[in-house]
């Protein structure tokens, strides 16, 4: 008789996200727990995202926009790009998946970067798809010459993470450029850049400036982090409009709410709550790379809303004794970082009460 799932599903090990307040809260007995688990917004979502949100809950009877017309087209105009070269997906997590999907075969080959965001390699076995996991180089960095040299006549699809997830380290325009240049046209390269937004760095770039020179580029982006929306569940690619019509094709009919179209039309207009939350993360990032080298931690540097700390002990005993005392953050051992945690940013009381607990913490 055959397996009950295939066995590319039952080696599969889940992704697993930061440990809920509430759950924290029940199970240690403690209140005003904090969250830096899993780089969200300390200052929440735009107030006009929630307004927008209060009045979209009239309609939630009704089947939502299956284009998400509005939606496209005001971020086509934001990113000066066409509407018919943007495709929206609940959370960019949907538009990983969806690449995949669409444009690999069993019999081809996803490359990654080892160490790199899970969710690559969960998503590639979850379709039952092999992949190749290329190391990190120096400094936790990508090391994309070695990716170019790892492509074979079977790989198809590519996934980079810029800023990356978990490390928070970033490659530069000249970097990219000579990695492109390697990659053969029929390879699709997913530059994944979820923390665009808070990236300050001249060096940087977005795929959007190369996906119509280069036809084979894909750029992802999300409303998680900047914008506050975590919880609703809202990304978006950019790419080349024949590739973005196959994605329609295979995309879930009614995959956004709503309440996601109308929150992420007011929070791309809300410019003020993305200033205010750039410039947050910024003394946030400040504030760790002072203060917890003083702690013995080695950091990466770190352009996105978060730090990769490397206390040199095991994270997991680490993490357990923060959530004690009401601090949760996010041991990353399963990444190949087993003396590791990542700490989001969050607001001014909240780090300054992460690196108290630490400093309590690693006293004892």
């Amino acid at each position: 008789m055959r397996p009950l799932v295939p066995p590319y599903i039952e080696t599969l090990k889940p992704y697993v996200p930061g440990k809920p307040i509430e759950e924290t809260e029940r199970e240690y007995g403690l209140k005003g727990v904090i969250k830096l688990a899993s780089n969200e917004n300390p200052l929440g979502p735009s107030p006009r995202a929630i307004e927008a949100m209060q009045e979209a809950a009239r309609k939630v009877h009704l089947y939502p926009d299956a284009s998400s017309h509005t939606l496209v087209r005001r971020l086509a105009t934001h990113l000066g790009v066409k509407p018919e070269e943007v495709v929206l997906g609940s959370g960019s997590n949907e538009l990983i998946e969806l690449l995949i999907r669409t444009f690999t075969t069993p019999d081809e080959e996803v490359l990654l970067s080892g160490g790199s965001f899970p969710a690559y390699r969960i998503s590639t076995q979850a379709h039952g798809r092999p992949f190749a996991e290329v190391p990190m180089r120096e400094g936790r960095r990508y090391d994309l010459e070695a990716m170019a040299r790892a492509i074979n006549p079977r790989t198809r699809l590519i996934f980079v993470a810029n800023p990356d997830n978990p490390t928070g380290t970033t490659f530069g325009r000249a970097e990219w450029e000579a990695f492109l240049a390697k990659v053969p046209e029929h390879v699709l390269v997913v530059h994944d850049e979820a923390y665009f937004e808070f990236v300050d760095w001249p060096e940087y770039f977005s795929a959007v400036e190369y996906f119509r020179e280069h036809p084979n580029v894909v750029a992802l982006r999300t409303f998680s982090k900047i914008y506050g929306l975590a919880g609703i569940r809202l990304g978006y690619g950019v790419m080349d409009a024949k590739l973005a019509g196959y994605l329609q094709r295979t995309r879930m009919p009614f995959n956004l709410t709503i309440p996601a179209q109308m929150a992420g039309l007011a929070a791309l207009d809300d410019v003020e709550h993305v200033r205010r939350t750039r410039e947050l993360n910024g003394e946030g990032l400040s504030f760790y790379e002072t203060e917890l080298p003083k702690l013995g931690a080695r950091l990466t540097k770190s352009r996105a809303n978060f730090v990769l700390a490397d206390f040199g002990r095991p994270a997991v005993a680490l993490y357990e004794s923060l959530l004690r005392k009401g601090v949760i953050v996010r041991p990353v051992a399963g990444n190949g970082y087993p003396t590791s945690l990542r700490i989001s940013v969050g607001t001014r009381e909240e780090n300054a009460r992460c690196v108290a607990a630490l400093r309590e913490v690693l006293a004892s």
